[in-house]
């Protein structure tokens, strides 16, 4: 005759397995998962951003609380935003920086866009140069759209008013990317 072990052995067997043998590295609580997976439902299909530069437009006449949502160029990618926004966590205490490069409070980018045009100093110019060729997308986005110009105006206000460096301009335009998809889009658009 057979023996077979109690269903609740057999299950808190299994369960102890799974606890110790699933990969902590970078796991987050389920919670906080999905509702990062909630967002990027949300951003990725209800986004309001367009890839031109016309949409600086709709920018400053903004009202109020509205915000700037989703992707410009290409569909968004659940594994890289999933970096952007941890990266991003990086700066959580530097309020000019977007903790989301897909959910920008309009405000924001308006102050951020008028910034654009500001002069830099020849020191300063420098390590917006530097960013300007080390970035991904060889500036602050693939093409001058409006994010274009509001992280650029991002730049300049943090090398200016917060002395960042070429370097750290271009950690902060790698992870601000908003044109959806897996990363770099150089070869799908012309500067």
């Amino acid at each position: 005759m057979k023996k077979y072990l109690p269903v609740s052995i057999l299950a808190a067997s299994v369960l102890i397995a799974v606890i110790v043998l699933a990969p902590t590295h970078g796991a987050q609580p389920l919670v906080a998962d999905t509702a990062l997976a909630a967002k990027f439902e949300d951003l990725s299909q209800n986004g309001n951003s367009a890839c031109t530069a016309q949409f600086q437009e709709s920018i400053v006449s903004m009202s109020e609380g509205n915000r700037i949502k989703g992707s410009c160029c290409s569909p968004m990618s659940m594994h890289r935003y999933e970096e952007q926004i941890e990266g991003l966590k990086k700066y959580k205490d530097i309020s000019e920086i977007p903790t989301d490069p897909y959910d920008v409070d309009g405000a924001l980018a308006k102050e951020l866009l008028a910034y654009y045009t500001f002069q830099l100093s020849a020191e300063e110019q420098v390590a917006y140069d530097y960013a300007m060729e080390h970035s991904h997308e060889k500036g602050p986005c693939c093409c001058k759209c409006w994010h274009w110009y509001v992280y650029g105006g991002l730049a300049k206000k943090l090398i200016h008013e917060r002395h960042f460096t070429g370097e750290q301009i271009v950690e902060i335009w790698n992870l601000s990317d908003g044109c959806g998809g897996a990363g770099d889009h150089m070869t799908e658009h012309h500067i």
